[in-house]
């Protein structure tokens, strides 16, 4: 039984399959073809944040392999009603995968720690690995190769930079953040990421020109995520310089992708310029959601495994 919390429970040969498998889907899927490769098989969403990609994609994504998904509400009382353990343990005999969308990491990895099926990680503060694998996919896509190709981050060093950074260094991605002092990640932070990938080349500086300057793809997020709104107009006034713009896209390599997780606040982080311009890659980003997670839940959930 294998789980996913974050990229540093896969190794690289791993991604490459995983990859392996949503490059086939995807393919059969433009052809109209939908391969039912986990028949019966039933996932359950359970989400403490709202979603719209997360959510529609795993639940697209399932049917599409001849599954079912199920959306869990507030009403089966999930950390209020009972411990996390007895809900886990009793979840995870009805489903054959949970995927979690939660506030605190712990809640996910202690939910893990109890249930008796896979769990995979659909976002939480500390990691978004679905989202990292959908990117990877992407520039994987587009650029035809990942080894030794540069990715620049700008904006907040936060739960999707920290995913995408373990991500590259399992691919062989060079990794460049751009962010205000102090909003970089803590010494302890930079340490386990070294930790779970030792081989990735990571770069930290207050500059976006320098995160940009070798980029394949550059890369933003809002200013201030959900839970963070009371801290969003001092956000934005420390973030000021980091808006990622023309004059900023114009710094990156000749043809570089922008990058953005979405939903974006426009005219903050990025503007219309970029986002809908034709080095944008947004829209391939978020359906390459869908695919990717089809090729994780066929490696977890299928025959071989």
């Amino acid at each position: 039984m294998k789980h996913l919390m974050t990229l540093a429970d896969l190794t690289s040969a791993e991604i490459d399959h995983i990859f392996a498998i949503t490059e086939d889907l995807k393919t059969k899927f433009a052809k109209g073809l939908r391969e039912p490769l986990l028949p019966g098989r039933v996932i359950a969403l359970l989400f403490e944040k709202p979603s719209l990609r997360t959510r529609v994609s795993f639940e697209a994504g399932i049917g599409h392999l001849g599954g079912s998904a199920m959306f869990l509400g507030a009403d089966t009382g999930f950390g209020k009603r009972e411990s996390l353990a007895d809900f886990g343990r009793v979840l995870s005999q009805y489903v054959d995968a949970i995927v979690v969308r939660a506030f605190r990491h712990d809640t996910v990895c202690e939910l893990a720690r109890h249930a008796a099926c896979c769990v995979i990680n659909g976002l939480t503060d500390f990691a978004h690995p679905c989202q990292a694998m959908a990117d990877l996919y992407t520039i994987r896509e587009l650029a035809g190769k990942l080894q030794g190709r540069t990715l620049g981050w700008v904006g907040d060093a936060n739960n999707v930079a920290r995913s995408l950074a373990v991500g590259c260094g399992k691919v062989g991605m060079n990794f460049v953040a751009a962010s205000p002092k102090a909003y970089q990640w803590s010494e302890e932070q930079v340490a386990w990421i070294t930790q779970q990938v030792p081989e990735l080349n990571l770069t930290i500086t207050t500059d976006p020109g320098e995160a940009v300057a070798d980029a394949v793809a550059v890369y933003t997020d809002v200013w201030a995520s959900m839970g963070q709104e009371k801290e969003r107009q001092q956000r934005k006034r420390d973030f000021a310089d980091y808006q990622v713009n023309a004059h900023l896209m114009a710094r990156a390599q000749k043809g570089a992708m922008f990058m953005h997780c979405l939903p974006a606040r426009r005219g903050e982080e990025v503007t219309d310029e970029v986002i809908d311009g034709p080095q944008s890659v947004v829209v391939q980003q978020a359906a390459n959601r869908m695919h990717a997670q089809k090729g994780i839940l066929a490696w977890m959930l299928g025959k071989a495994n």
